[in-house]
C-alpha cells in the first residue's frame, strides 16, 4: 500500500517551486491564485534568493503548503493515495491533497494559522532545539524537571525529539540534556516556540477560521499529527488540527501506525527528502521516493 507524507516548517529552499510555474500551465494557474488571495506575490519570494525572508513564518506555511499541494494536483492519475500524512504544516497540505479542502478554503487556512502563529511568538517569543541521541521518556522526564514552559514538541524518529518553549527553559534544557547524555542538543532557527503551551493564543483564532470552512470527506484517511491514528471524519479532522497548534507532532507513532495498517511505500510531496530520511529511520525496510 502506498502512502503519500507532506513535509512542513524546515525543508523549504530559495527557488522552490519556480520549475513547477515555468514548466506547467495549472502551476502557474493556482501560484497566481495564491498570489491574490494572499494579498502579496509569494512568488517572487519563493522563486527568489532571499533565504531569510522565506523563513518568515507568514511566508513559509503558505509556500510549503503551495508546493506540495500543486505538485500533487499536476501528478494527475499518478497521484493516488491510499492514506497521507503531513508533518505540522504538512497535515493541511495532505487534506487538500486528499480532497478535505478545496485548494483555496486550505491556502486561506493556513494563511491565517501563519499569522496566527506569528502574532503568538511576537506576544511571546520561544525557542526549539533539536535533541538526538536520548530516549523520548528521558527527554520529557528532563523538560518536566526544568523551571518555565519546555515540552516535547516533535517525535521525529527514534532517537530524535524536538523540544519547544520559553528562551531560558529551552537553553536550561539543552544543557541538562546534553550533562544526560544527548549525542547534540541543537537550538533551531526558528521563530518561535511551535506545537508549545506559548502558541495558546493562536488556537482560538485558528479555531474560528477552521469552523467557518467547508470540509468534505477525503478520499483516503489522514494519520493526524495529534493522534498519529488515520481519519476521515470531517469533526475529528478540524478537532485535530487546532489542537495541533499547541500539541506535539507524533510522527514516529504515525508513520508505525501507517505500516501497521498496510503502508510498505511512502512518498514525499514537497520540496526536499526530510521525511523520506525519518521514515527510514524509524523502519529501514520501507521503500520511499520523492513525488514527482
Amino acid at each position: 500500500m502506498k502512502a503519500y507524507i507532506f513535509p512542513g516548517q524546515g525543508s523549504q529552499f530559495p527557488g522552490m517551486g519556480k520549475e513547477l510555474y515555468e514548466l506547467n500551465s495549472l502551476a502557474k494557474e493556482r501560484f497566481e491564485t495564491a498570489n491574490s488571495l494572499l494579498g502579496f506575490r509569494i512568488t517572487d519570494i519563493m522563486f527568489g534568493e532571499d533565504a531569510e525572508a522565506l523563513k518568515e513564518t507568514r511566508v513559509t506555511q503558505p509556500a510549503l503548503f503551495l508546493h506540495s499541494t500543486i505538485l500533487s494536483e499536476i501528478m494527475g492519475n499518478r497521484f493516488a493515495p491510499e492514506m497521507v500524512a503531513g508533518h505540522s504544516l504538512g497535515e493541511f497540505s495532505a487534506l487538500v491533497a486528499a480532497g478535505a479542502l478545496r485548494f483555496e478554503d486550505g491556502l486561506l487556512l493556513v494563511a491565517e494559522r501563519a499569522q496566527a502563529m506569528q502574532d503568538a511568538c511576537n506576544v511571546a517569543p520561544g525557542a526549539m532545539a533539536a535533541i538526538l541521541g536520548l530516549e523520548d521518556k528521558n527527554v520529557e522526564n528532563i523538560c518536566r524537571s526544568i523551571e518555565g514552559v519546555v515540552v516535547a514538541a516533535n517525535y521525529n524518529c527514534p532517537g530524535q525529539l524536538v523540544i519547544s518553549g520559553e528562551q531560558t527553559s529551552v537553553e536550561q534544557a539543552c544543557i541538562a540534556l546534553s550533562d544526560a547524555g544527548a549525542r547534540r542538543a541543537l537550538l533551531l532557527p526558528v521563530g518561535g516556540a511551535f506545537h508549545s503551551p506559548l502558541m495558546e493564543p493562536a488556537k482560538a483564532r485558528l479555531a474560528k477560521a477552521i469552523e467557518k470552512t467547508i470540509f468534505q470527506s477525503p478520499r483516503c484517511d489522514v494519520y493526524q499529527n495529534v493522534t498519529a491514528k488515520g481519519t476521515s471524519d470531517t469533526k475529528v479532522l478540524k478537532e485535530n488540527l487546532v489542537a495541533q497548534l499547541t500539541a506535539p507532532v507524533r510522527w514516529t507513532e504515525t508513520i508505525q501506525n501507517m505500516i501497521a495498517d498496510g503502508a510498505s511505500y511512502f512518498s514525499e510531496v514537497g520540496p526536499g527528502k526530510v521525511l523520506q530520511g525519518l521514515v527510514k529511520k524509524i523502519n529501514r525496510d520501507m521503500e520511499t521516493d520523492s513525488g514527482a
